[in-house]
């Protein structure tokens, strides 16, 4: 009988310990795409869980959320894990598209001319520009030809239709700053040589090894789209739209905007900063308050040959100042009218905001609520009226907006323009022709102002200019109107929609352009930006943004906000400012 006890006990405990090691090979998940919880294979690849969960997907996955942070479908999953699976209309699977794009390209420019350097500038014609850096015979560099371009896209062409599997592989930091020095990558060696991490993620394409930033496809033969196009002795990359990833996304002539960029890039070479690496070696040996002297200047300077061109336009009667969101229009317009009185011109600030209708005859958005970024949620009639009346002599009385009561009353402001004085407007829809409609464009003249990032991480990692402009916005709602970082980040989509649809459209009637881009900004909103990231919790979608950004910021050597001087664009969001606003 006790034989029989102790057989019984050994059983039910070989029972218990197969149930311990069966539970321990399995790990539960919860899908939000199909609101199931399953147990998967401990070290389960993200892409075989989509397998296994038997999801359908016309543009997708690109990549998942996973705790409410992006990760590849490389990732491996070993704890208990939320899981959501984006296609191709998701801002965060476009950006691991177009990363995975800018790979293959690299790959078929390095098996089509070994000695050639690629450089992923910025962001233009909504698409890409390429640098692409070819040498002739006597090692001197050459135009790139449209029959290179044509190469270059079917060699693309051939790379994705093998649907070749890219790797992910983790080595220690020194291991692949060695790697890419071997293979003369040396904006790679200087970037990695700042971030100070011990451990770095890189990729490979049968062989072919490069970095990114952030999450890549799986495989070549998930590309299903792209355009390649010759472009200012360049290139044009061309991705799917996010609206439609069927198709690629419309063209947009931008000639003046690329002026601008080519203008950032002179001034890199008088600084020698042309990356984050560059930008972290010259802080580490106590440069940064030279730098700042000099961008500052630069900056100023351009304001200044704006001015000096209005100035020299005697029939301008208004200027009118428009750019996206956190752009630094303010300070551009307060910086311009400073340097319009140094010509002998008196500027006279006039507010967008108080032409507007009255809410009841606010324009409504698909949602039925009102939308207030609607150009015709402005009383144009009454702004050309009055424009008119001032450019002829007369005396107007301005409006004033209720925001309180949601009405236009009288201000009891009155204006009469003298010989010497210009109208100065900012607002979003200030090149928007319609605006302006019955105004003679002799009369008038636009400036587009915005933030466009001209630095970058390394040859192949392009810094998004969104991401500068979110970056100052998070730091001025919280600073300002005490909004969160989390609240920043969700109305972001929607700002980036208006902009869109009544900013980006007219960025090319400007007269002139203003980058309000610092090469050292990122360097020095960093210590104020980190702690509100920070703030954004992990149980929450924007989660995933915060998480972004703060990854990305952690390249960056911080440099002092003390060293920056009042009058410094920065300071419209950093506060301390010598201008009122």
């Amino acid at each position: 009988m006790k034989q029989q006890e102790q057989k019984n006990d050994s059983a039910n405990n070989t029972n218990v310990d197969k149930q311990i090691t069966a539970h321990h090979h399995f790990v539960q998940i919860r899908c939000k795409n199909t609101q199931e919880t399953l147990n998967i294979n401990m070290g389960s690849q993200l892409s075989d869980i989509f397998a296994q969960l038997g999801l359908k997907m016309e543009y997708g996955p690109i990549i998942a959320r996973v705790n409410n942070r992006e990760e590849g479908l490389h990732f491996r999953v070993y704890k208990p894990k939320d899981i959501e699976f984006l296609d191709l209309h998701d801002s965060s699977s476009i950006r691991a598209y177009t990363r995975t794009l800018f790979f293959v390209l690299n790959k078929a420019a390095h098996e089509l001319w070994p000695l050639c350097t690629v450089v992923i500038d910025i962001p233009v014609s909504n698409g890409y520009y390429i640098d692409l850096r070819l040498k002739d015979d006597e090692g001197k560099r050459r135009d790139v030809t449209p029959d290179d371009v044509n190469i270059l896209r079917d060699k693309m062409k051939e790379i994705i239709n093998a649907d070749i599997p890219i790797h992910r592989h983790e080595s220690t930091t020194e291991e692949a700053i060695q790697m890419f020095r071997d293979s003369n990558s040396l904006s790679k060696v200087k970037l990695l040589e700042g971030l100070g991490s011990l451990y770095t993620t890189y990729y490979d394409i049968d062989g072919y090894v490069d970095y990114y930033y952030g999450a890549l496809l799986t495989s070549t033969g998930m590309l299903h789209l792209f355009g390649l196009e010759y472009y200012y002795n360049g290139l044009l990359l061309r991705i799917p739209s996010k609206e439609n990833p069927a198709k690629l996304g419309a063209f947009m002539r931008q000639d003046k905007m690329f002026e601008i960029f080519k203008e950032h890039h002179r001034w890199q070479e008088i600084l020698g900063m042309r990356t984050v690496g560059d930008l972290n070696k010259a802080i580490e040996k106590g440069y940064a308050n030279g730098l700042i002297q000099l961008g500052e200047a630069l900056q100023e300077k351009k304001i200044a040959q704006i001015a000096d061109e209005i100035a020299r336009r005697p029939g301008i009667k208004m200027v009118l100042i428009a750019g996206p969101s956190s752009s630094g229009k303010t300070t551009t317009c307060k910086r311009i009218s400073v340097q319009l009185a140094v010509n002998g011109i008196h500027p006279i600030g006039i507010s967008l905001d108080d032409y507007f209708l009255d809410r009841d005859k606010t324009p409504r958005d698909e949602n039925g609520d009102y939308d207030f970024e609607h150009l015709h949620a402005l009383d144009i009639p009454l702004l050309n009226e009055q424009m008119n009346a001032l450019f002829k002599g007369e005396e107007v009385e301005l409006p004033r907006y209720n925001f309180q009561t949601g009405k236009s009353e009288l201000s009891g402001k009155k204006l009469r323009l003298k010989g010497n004085e210009i109208l100065v407007v900012e607002g979003i829809h200030a090149l928007n022709p319609e605006l302006t409609a019955n105004i003679p464009d002799s009369q008038l003249f636009r400036i587009y102002a915005s933030a466009l990032t001209t630095i970058l991480l390394d040859n192949h990692n392009y810094i998004p200019t969104t991401d500068n402009r979110l970056l100052r916005r998070i730091i001025r709602d919280n600073k300002y109107r005490g909004v969160n970082a989390k609240e920043t980040i969700r109305r972001w989509p929607s700002v980036r929609k208006g902009e869109n649809k009544w900013i980006f459209p007219y960025q090319e009637n400007a007269d002139a352009m203003f980058n309000s881009a610092m090469l050292f900004e990122l360097a020095v909103i960093k210590s104020q930006v980190e702690p509100l990231l920070e703030q954004v919790p992990e149980n929450c979608a924007e989660h995933a943004e915060a998480h972004r950004l703060l990854k990305f910021l952690k390249y960056i050597r911080p440099i002092s906000e003390a060293q920056i001087p009042p009058t410094s664009l920065l300071r419209e969001f950093l506060g301390g400012s010598s201008f009122k606003y």
